[in-house]
């Protein structure tokens, strides 16, 4: 099954918007990737690569993040990963749910995960 990763710089809001992924994939192998080092607001390649490994499951991972330094870490994990990852140009939080709820059917590929994390962009909220 393809995974999806939460990079946040904030650990609380990347674990929220896994929490809120899985209520709707709960089969989905979803992880959260967020803060500095130290705890504090920040992002962390290390912490971005451990992610990709725990999300991994050989189908693939859809990468979703926040803002700039989340982009580039994501980048450099991804390079250094042995992991088949993509990043997704979406909204974090409804491409992640889409994402989710799409890599939970049995036909869902890695780059028709990441495509249905992109249709987020499009979303109406009214």
């Amino acid at each position: 099954m393809v995974g999806l990763l939460v990079v946040s710089h904030s650990a609380k809001a990347a674990s929220g918007i896994v929490e809120i992924a899985a209520e709707m994939a709960s089969d989905v192998p979803l992880v959260a990737a967020g803060g500095d080092p130290d705890g504090g607001i920040g992002t962390d390649a290390d912490a971005i690569a451990a992610g990709l490994d725990g999300a991994d499951d050989g189908e693939g991972v859809v990468v979703l993040v926040d803002l700039g330094s989340a982009t580039m870490n994501a980048e450099l994990a991804i390079e250094l990963s042995d992991a088949d990852a993509v990043l997704a140009d979406a909204p974090v939080l409804e491409g992640t749910v889409n994402a989710a709820v799409h890599a939970a059917g049995s036909k869902a590929t890695l780059d028709s995960t990441l495509a249905a994390a992109e249709e987020a962009r499009g979303m109406s909220k009214l």
